[in-house]
């Protein structure tokens, strides 16, 4: 069996969805410079701000397509050594630089439109029209070719949703510097030049921000986008047997690639082993979560006929073999939390909201 998959989930390089096709990758990226060198000639030759601004952003299209290249190598990596999740979240720290230099070149893409709002100059609009057309075109195939890249049906990463992001609001830039264009032509207004560079500026800031919030939400090992971890504890805790929930976490090893891990505590004398197989194809059926980690125990049993051996053996029929039993009054005495440092909410059964649970192991009280 490979490091790619055990037990029906992945936790290599696939795991996180499909890896993008770096031909198509490429071909995007070769014609993005090869038009951004002629726009800028041209921007040049227009005195237009919003050609140079669009040749500046097809540059970092450009710059955001090699970064997702050379990370979908790195994240392709096996894991290895102290990487035991592999490189998959190199991804995430593309995505971010992708987000980062979109917010930046907006800022100084805003403050040379404001300029030129105070001071207009002249520029040719019929130039400007006719590379924006081009610029249009070339954008269209460019954002066609990075659909390709993610492959048909299949959930774009953070890394190459920062390239498309680019692209995408290259497009958007183009669009807007035709209109621009036109209306130079029709009325002489030369300030639609630098107005249309601020239509692109908002836009810019709309994509980096949404990169930069999704990448951050996953450094922060944030809940993925759409899953509440209530709800999901709350399921949990109305599962058959389930006799408490506590220490749930939720969080994305990388986009794509959700992960959970909990403390489940299951009623006197059931089969653990059930429990878990049962919360498994929970997670996988109705959160698309694979790739988790359960500790499963028993619950202290303060009923009649536990204690003692006769109460062990008993236990251990209904258990199962090897499955642990926890008599009453020895690990989990009445009235004691099972954890000694439990984190976050509790799922119970008869509570579907949960309780809060923090117990200090310094003070050993209740943080109820």
């Amino acid at each position: 069996m490979s490091w790619r998959e055990h037990d029906g989930h992945a936790h290599g390089a696939s795991a996180a969805g499909a890896d993008a096709d770096t031909r198509w990758l490429a071909a995007a990226g070769v014609l993005i410079l090869a038009f951004m060198a002629g726009e800028v000639v041209a921007g040049l030759l227009a005195h237009s701000l919003a050609l140079l601004s669009d040749a500046a952003h097809m540059l970092t299209d450009a710059a955001s397509i090699g970064l997702a290249l050379a990370t979908a190598k790195i994240a392709a990596r096996p894991p290895r050594g102290g990487y035991t999740y592999g490189l998959r979240r190199a991804e995430i720290l593309s995505a971010q630089a992708n987000g980062i230099t979109l917010v930046l070149l907006a800022v100084w893409l805003a403050y040379e439109a404001i300029r030129r709002l105070l001071a207009p100059q002249p520029v040719n609009g019929a130039v400007m029209l006719t590379v924006a057309l081009v610029g249009v075109c070339v954008n269209l195939a460019a954002t066609w070719l990075i659909a390709r890249a993610s492959g048909h049906g299949r959930r774009r990463g953070l890394n190459l949703e920062g390239a498309f992001a680019h692209v995408l609001t290259d497009l958007y830039a183009f669009a807007a510097t035709a209109v621009a264009a036109i209306v130079v032509l029709a009325t002489g207004f030369n300030r639609a030049d630098p107005i249309a560079t601020l239509v692109v500026v908002v836009l810019m800031l709309r994509a980096g921000g949404g990169l930069i919030r999704a990448s951050g939400r996953i450094f922060l090992e944030a809940a993925p986008a759409g899953l509440d971890p209530a709800a999901i504890g709350a399921a949990m805790a109305a599962r058959p047997h389930v006799a408490e929930v506590h220490d749930l976490h939720i969080w994305e090893i990388t986009s794509g690639m959700p992960a959970a891990s909990a403390h489940v505590l299951v009623a006197p004398r059931q089969d653990c082993h059930a429990v878990r197989a049962d919360l498994e194809t929970l997670f996988a059926r109705e959160y698309g979560i694979t790739h988790l980690t359960l500790q499963v125990d028993h619950a202290p049993d303060t009923g009649p006929g536990v204690n003692g051996d006769a109460g062990a053996r008993a236990g251990e029929e209904h258990a199962g073999p090897g499955a642990p039993v926890h008599p009453a009054g020895e690990e989990h005495p009445a009235g004691e939390e099972h954890c000694e440092d439990a984190h976050g909410p509790r799922y119970l059964p008869q509570d579907a909201t949960g309780d809060f649970v923090g117990k200090s192991r310094t003070t050993g009280e209740s943080g109820e």
